[in-house]
């Protein structure tokens, strides 16, 4: 639903975008993140057709960008994009400018009608339509842009910080419609500084600083790579523990070896996993165990258990989207 191949946009001698390439399939969601000025902007303005990228190519709802007019005027019916500053004709009504915008898209008469009243009551405007747009506050005019990104019903829609402006429960409700939204095979871009949003909506995060740093699921990307791990919690301090699983060929990472502690032996058991370091309770040792799969957990507990080592607990070890977003971009520099 949307392609981008080796995207590159250059303004002068400065290279905003570098080489961007990824794949989105219908109903995926994507949050798009990175600091301020690292391509985001252009990115989705070269996605959508508004400027040409200096070298690669684009394909958006089935229509390949850039190219011609037709070829855009195609793929505007097909798009829906809410701005992080909506602009809107102030001295008429919010049922005026969607009328006018309904129009821009093909709508007309009372399909145009009905679909307006859909969206209006669906986003809390409801009985609000004939007050001009200037007399709307910040997050009005927020929910009113969300009805023009979206009430044409596109194939593809592209948000920037969506809930921006709005309260707690306005935002909960459009979250809701994003959801609803990607559930009827809409696929979305939300452009966000908002990461526990992103969390919560992202089918895949993409982070970008002038090129793609990352691309993926959250849980691939926490992976970086290496698969799964579990946070397993052994009785005792954990040597044996480590000579089993390395013994089955697994990767293990002790407590110590996380602190990188001198007192780790040549052989890189971990000679007395205190939890001192806070990594399990008392009398415990803490080991991160890559695994193939997370379907391998209980093959990794029969493992310890038939060699007499007492399990505690076992859990899979989640990085949260923060550290997986400054990892990516720590490691461009």
């Amino acid at each position: 639903m949307v392609s981008a191949r080796g995207l590159t946009r250059e303004f002068g001698a400065r290279t905003a975008v570098e080489d961007v390439t990824f794949d989105l399939e219908p109903g995926q969601l994507c949050a798009l993140l990175g600091p301020n000025g690292a391509g985001k902007t252009t990115t989705v303005r070269m996605l959508l057709g508004l400027i040409g990228p200096s070298r690669g190519t684009a394909t958006v709802a089935g229509v390949e960008v850039p190219n011609d007019q037709a070829r855009l005027a195609a793929l505007r019916g097909r798009v829906g994009l809410l701005t992080e500053t909506p602009g809107f004709y102030d001295r008429l009504s919010a049922l005026e400018n969607l009328t006018l915008f309904g129009r821009l898209y093909g709508m007309e008469g009372a399909t145009l009608a009905a679909r307006i009243a859909e969206y209006l009551d669906r986003l809390g405007l409801a009985g609000r339509g004939d007050d001009l747009v200037a007399t709307y506050s910040k997050g009005m005019k927020q929910r009113l842009a969300l009805i023009r990104a979206i009430f044409h019903h596109p194939d593809v829609i592209f948000f920037d910080e969506p809930t921006s402006g709005l309260d707690p429960e306005s935002a909960r409700d459009v979250r809701a419609l994003i959801r609803s939204l990607k559930q009827a095979g809409r696929t979305i871009i939300v452009c966000t500084h908002n990461l526990a949003e992103a969390s919560e909506l992202a089918d895949v995060i993409a982070v970008i600083k002038r090129k793609l740093l990352a691309f993926g699921p959250p849980a691939a990307l926490a992976h970086d790579g290496t698969g799964p791990r579990l946070r397993v919690v052994v009785a005792g301090d954990g040597a044996g523990a480590v000579r089993l699983l390395r013994g089955a060929g697994l990767v293990v990472e002790s407590a110590a070896d996380r602190a990188a502690s001198p007192a780790t032996g040549p052989s890189g058991d971990a000679a007395a996993v205190a939890t001192s370091s806070g990594t399990g309770p008392s009398g415990a040792a803490a080991l991160d165990v890559t695994v193939a799969d997370l379907a391998d957990t209980p093959a990794v507990v029969a493992t310890l258990v038939n060699g007499g080592v007492p399990v505690l607990e076992v859990r899979p070890i989640r990085a949260s989207l923060e550290e997986i977003y400054l990892k990516a971009v720590g490691a461009d520099g």
